[in-house]
């Protein structure tokens, strides 16, 4: 996995997984071990301002369950 990875308690979040995406996280504690936004899309943290021409690209969120299976937990369009 590429790009910045953060250690959050019990589950690692990836780089460009929005702060609304770590709030809800905390307040529902899902069975998972983290969040994951595959690709590092335009418009994502880090992603996204003038630098990228404020261009922005849809995106899943997806919620990594400890089986290694995927879901997703929210999308920007």
């Amino acid at each position: 996995m590429s790009g910045v990875v953060r250690l959050l308690l019990i589950w690692f979040i990836a780089a460009a997984v929005p702060a609304a995406d770590i709030r809800r996280l905390l307040k529902e504690r899902p069975d998972a071990v983290g969040l994951a936004v595959p690709g590092m899309p335009l418009g994502s943290p880090g992603m996204d301002g003038p630098a990228y021409d404020n261009q922005q690209d849809p995106y899943d969120v997806l919620l990594i369950a400890r089986d290694g299976s995927t879901q997703v937990f929210s999308s920007y369009r």
